[in-house]
């Protein structure tokens, strides 16, 4: 069997201390293979921005394990997670996090040219990402002179860029109209099946179509994955009725 490119191991994360305690995950295990998409749901503060921020070194667990293409990200230095990030992780934030102050094409190229690609093959890469996810006339524009979803391809394409193998996405089509949001689920499905592993929140039961598993979470506790015999709107209304 070939082993997952990501692995949440029985995770935890709290916040806080004492009376101001917030348990945001609670014994989660996660797993994401080479050419599966999935998908987490739930309704807001179930932990799935948190489930992402765990699974790309962003921050790590209060206790279990998080395992990124066989090396553990808890006994990683900060400089060391954030090459692996550079390097096997794309991240689509929901809020873009592009540089004000670069350019489209800058934006993409500049975490491989952190990484010490040359200057002309990062570049050359970036604008390949841009063309894919359809904005590559938008290359020389700074974020504020682009649209919401202007500035959304361009965030997805710099989590493409590059050979990484594990893209986490929150709300990848959040931003997009219909049409566009299908487009960009098929390039995340493409990415897929070319072998690497996605793992994408969404609230959309639609675009969770798209993946091959669905993890449901609830108060940071999965509570059901693929197979389930309820549909994703009828876990959410549940929650949301309470």
């Amino acid at each position: 069997m070939t082993a997952p490119i990501l692995t949440l191991a029985d995770v935890t994360r709290v916040h806080g201390s004492g009376a101001a305690e917030v348990h945001a995950l609670r014994g989660v295990t996660v797993t994401a293979a080479p050419g599966e998409l999935v998908a987490v749901m739930g309704p807001s503060g179930s932990g799935k921005s948190t489930l992402l921020h765990l699974a790309g070194g962003l921050d790590l667990p209060t206790s279990g394990d998080v395992i990124v293409e066989g090396r553990s990200l808890v006994g990683l230095s900060v400089a060391q997670r954030a090459k692996l990030r550079r390097t096997a992780v794309g991240y689509v934030f929901q809020d873009f996090n592009l540089v004000p102050a670069l350019t489209a094409l800058e934006n993409v190229a500049l975490p491989r040219e952190l990484d010490g690609v040359s200057s002309a093959v990062a570049r050359k890469e970036a604008l390949a990402a841009l063309e894919e996810v359809g904005v590559a006339a938008a290359a020389d524009r700074f974020p504020d002179d682009m649209s919401g979803g202007q500035q959304q391809r361009v965030a997805i394409a710099r989590a493409l860029v590059g050979e990484r193998r594990l893209i986490l996405a929150d709300e990848p089509t959040g931003a997009l109209d219909t049409a566009t949001g299908e487009e960009i689920l098929q390039l995340l499905r493409s990415r897929c099946d070319a072998g690497a592993a996605v793992v994408m929140v969404t609230h959309e039961p639609r675009h969770a179509g798209w993946a091959d598993r669905v993890v449901f979470l609830r108060d940071g506790v999965v509570v059901d994955e693929s197979g389930r015999t309820s549909g994703p709107e009828d876990l959410l209304a549940v929650d949301g009725a309470r």
